[in-house]
């Protein structure tokens, strides 16, 4: 494995009934709380009002930021930041899923920051400072609440722009599973499908040596498998959705990545299709994850083997190692697909017009992905296998 250090600020505190803890840990930060959350699932969940009770209780003054979009927009960003520094923010508290806080996230350094957010996606610029961030959370799925990336869509250019920072951790995050009971099905759906994406752009690697790391990944994984189904069919039961909470933040808090890169290909390129289509990310990688895989079959076979023989169980005997490969992406098409995933890009009404237009914001700041160089003409390809 490559030399690494690890830090991680992220105070995690999990658990039944844990929302209560906002009472004492507000307090710490500051009185005027920027709350920020999304369409209202909060609100008929009755969770809006138990935040705010908490908030009450500890002598906090509010300002509301509502309406925060799936793939969250810029121009929500540069209305939080306004929010920020008209009121005099001390502490943004982001109630909701990956989206509403990596709003949040881009608010927090945005208010800190007197040129426009934008820069710091676009690699014009780096943050120096942000506003202390907290995050309740209602969805898992992105592992946002404990790292410091963020991915933000700029409606007017049709750009989804990942970035992050060390100013962008939040510093604490309550992740109570009861408040994931309410999530529809296709919801926690995209969520299992996101986190186990999360796992194999860390597992599809080049580095040697990282026996610990792969079983990490490889344990995840299965773990999703068994899990999942049973969740399903099962949306309030406390101990699953503890589990799949559990693994959604293991997934990409930086435990199990330690001493490689990862890919990350397959981000970019769903990227590229939900900033032209404003699908669900959780969809589209579940479309577009498989693809890569295939196209990339031939890279590493040998790592693809070892995938399908120890997260499925593919039986390798007298198999070579492409072919036991290419069994394990079958295997997690079907069971994607098994779950209520959609499988090609057609699911969602997008045809071959706008591959063109996606590949070319896929490779904006060159060839990328780190198990295998991708230019234009690989992720049309994916493309065209996805249709």
């Amino acid at each position: 494995m490559d030399s690494f250090e690890f830090h991680n600020p992220t105070r995690l505190i999990f658990g039944k009934n844990k929302t209560e803890a906002l009472r004492t840990e507000v307090p710490k930060y500051g009185k005027k709380v920027l709350l920020v959350y999304g369409g209202g699932s909060i609100k008929r969940s009755g969770l809006y009002d138990q935040v705010l009770g908490l908030l009450k209780e500890a002598g906090a003054e509010v300002t509301e930021l509502a309406g925060v979009e799936p793939n969250p927009r810029l121009s929500t960003v540069h209305r939080g930041v306004e929010l920020c520094k008209k009121h005099g923010i001390e502490l943004i508290l982001a109630v909701g899923g990956g989206s509403v806080i990596d709003c949040s996230k881009a608010i927090a350094v945005g208010a800190k920051y007197d040129g426009d957010m934008w820069d710091f996606a676009q690699r014009k610029a780096v943050p120096q400072d942000a506003l202390p961030l907290a995050t309740v959370l209602t969805m898992a799925a992105t592992g946002s609440e404990m790292n410091s990336g963020s991915v933000i869509s700029n409606e007017e250019t049709k750009e989804k722009l990942g970035w992050g920072s060390p100013y962008s951790f939040p510093t604490f995050s309550i992740l109570d599973p009861q408040n994931t009971f309410s999530l529809p099905k296709d919801q926690t759906v995209y969520g299992m499908v996101d986190m186990m994406s999360h796992v194999l752009e860390h597992y599809f690697h080049q580095e040697g040596n990282t026996p610990v790391q792969d079983g990490f990944c490889e344990t995840l994984l299965r773990t999703v498998i068994e899990t999942g189904p049973k969740l399903i069919n099962d949306l309030e039961n406390y101990e699953l959705r503890e589990t799949i909470m559990y693994v959604g933040t293991l997934a990409l808090n930086g435990m199990v990545s330690m001493g490689f890169r990862g890919d990350w290909a397959t981000h970019n390129i769903e990227h590229a299709v939900s900033a032209v289509y404003d699908i669900p990310h959780g969809g589209g990688l579940a479309i577009l994850f498989p693809n890569w895989m295939k196209h990339n079959l031939d890279v590493n076979p040998a790592r693809f083997r070892k995938f399908a023989v120890n997260v499925f169980g593919i039986d390798p005997a007298g198999k070579t190692d492409r072919e036991v490969g290419e069994e394990g992406i079958d295997a997690l098409r079907a069971f994607w697909t098994s779950i209520g995933a959609p499988s090609r890009l057609a699911d969602y009404d997008i045809d071959d017009s706008q591959l063109e237009v996606m590949a070319e914001k896929t490779v904006r700041f060159g060839p990328f992905g780190n198990f295998a160089k991708l230019d234009k003409e690989a992720v049309l390809d994916i493309y065209r296998r996805s249709l």
